[in-house]
């Protein structure tokens, strides 16, 4: 695992601009707003050779929590390196105000030692043999399928959705991703890949800080490292980001949950399609909502236009009982509102193009080895999940935001499976709110 800060600074353009530290930042900001004398006033105050000095200074005088300021420290960029999708799946359940990426898992590289150590994930010693030949078997049915697909596509082009015009370059490119996007379910959990960050110091020190009190080495090996790199950037306000009893308390009850639930729901057969979808309009008497939801949409001229207040102010949960953990790597992305999933194996995904039965010792040998994690307590079962595992999940957020998201996933370029899911609860919205049918796109995932 590799942690690298990217500083900001001024472009080079803005040369009359001061440099100012992230911390230096918020403090000239918290002055800012106790005091009338302006901004440029504030400044000439500041000794940019001596930063530190200011900073005490203005912070000894604005008794602010180190949380408000925390938040004007503009942002701060991490990229972390080689650590495990399931870290990355968990740093952005956490860090909801961050804009990040995540590396795609048609760049990753697909080995069994593209995985972390064992020690470092906390797998159980007596169990590391069997668990690193299952990692073995799961990227020989991933590359197999991966091969097996590529020259289907090739010897049966009429599989892959190509635009009408598309050039021999697109052409090999789709007829590859077909292969990969569908052999995928077969890849781990425990598999490196990459993430970066943007956001605040003061949400930063929230992530670091719930990392470091999850049971897993890897995740508090992760908040050691972030905060060390951040100490660089913002030493007082990440000060803040140790672990903390009620993140600890909350951490356990959520994994015991889990463990519960994995044990009563394991299972390799593949989980039917359910969508669940709970609409709420409710508003107070005195501020009722009077915009008619045609009127809040129909002035749009794609899914990032203005929404009117119908849609904005209209609360939205929607669920799926039977999410891949390859789909929820992306829609778990979606920033706004809670996401919510207790990450259990409830079924196991593969598309209709993969026949399961060549590949049945291989899921029943990764179920038996999970419910041995299962049934020791051990937070480590994560690691023995591979990406087909499907798993409930829930997001509740407002009536703009999932219109956006289901736009999106159906839209030019989906993967076919988010289409499937997002499609099946557009359709329960309807349902619930019919006036919104006509001004909703729904797309069809057709190829870029």
């Amino acid at each position: 695992m590799r942690i690298t800060g990217l500083a900001l600074v001024p472009p080079p353009t803005a040369s009359d601009l001061p440099k100012v530290t992230p911390e230096l930042l918020a403090s000239v900001l918290a002055r800012y707003s106790r005091s009338n004398e302006g901004i440029a006033t504030i400044l000439s105050k500041v000794d940019l050779a001596n930063p530190d000095a200011s900073i005490d200074r203005i912070l000894k005088f604005v008794d602010y929590g180190h949380a408000s300021i925390g938040g004007l420290t503009g942002g701060l960029a991490v990229a972390l390196d080689d650590v495990s999708m399931w870290l990355a799946y968990k740093i952005f359940e956490i860090a909801t105000m961050a804009d990040g990426q995540e590396s795609s898992t048609r760049y990753i590289t697909m080995d069994a030692a593209n995985v972390p150590s064992a020690e470092e994930l906390g797998i159980p010693p007596d169990l590391v043999p069997r668990w690193q030949a299952l990692l073995a078997r799961a990227f020989a049915a991933y590359h197999a399928e991966y091969a097996r697909l590529d020259g289907l596509a090739t010897r049966e082009p009429e599989r892959v959705r190509l635009p009408a015009d598309a050039k021999p370059p697109v052409v090999a490119r789709l007829r590859k991703n077909y292969a990969l996007d569908r052999a995928r379910y077969f890849i781990p959990l425990a598999t490196r890949t990459n993430l970066g960050l943007v956001q605040s110091s003061r949400m930063w020190a929230t992530t670091v800080k719930h990392l470091a009190s999850l049971p897993h080495p890897e995740a508090r090996a992760a908040a050691d490292l972030i905060r060390a790199e951040l100490l660089k950037q913002s030493p007082r306000l990440m000060r803040h980001s140790l672990a903390e009893r009620s993140y600890e308390e909350q951490a356990r009850q959520e994994l015991e949950r889990s463990l519960l639930l994995g044990r009563e729901r394991l299972s390799a057969a593949p989980l039917a399609d359910d969508v669940w979808v709970q609409v709420d309009r409710a508003a107070p008497p005195w501020l009722a909502e009077t915009q008619p939801v045609a009127e809040a949409l129909r002035h749009r001229a794609n899914r990032y236009g203005q929404q009117g207040l119908a849609t904005r102010r209209m609360r939205v949960t929607f669920a799926w009982n039977n999410m891949a953990l390859a789909e929820l790597r992306d829609l778990n992305r979606h920033r706004t509102g809670h996401r919510y999933t207790p990450l259990i194996q409830a079924g196991f995904y593969l598309p209709p193009e993969i026949d399961r039965a060549p590949h049945a010792a291989l899921l029943d040998e990764q179920v038996a080895f999970t419910r041995e994690l299962l049934a020791r307590g051990s937070p480590a079962y994560v690691y023995s999940l591979l990406l087909g595992a499907q798993t409930p999940f829930e997001h509740s957020t407002q009536a703009d935001k999932f219109i956006y998201e289901a736009e999106l996933r159906t839209g030019m370029g989906a993967h076919f499976r988010y289409a499937e899911h997002l499609s099946a609860a557009l359709q329960r919205f309807f349902a619930q709110v019919p006036e919104a049918r006509d001004w909703v796109v729904e797309g069809k995932a057709e190829p870029e």
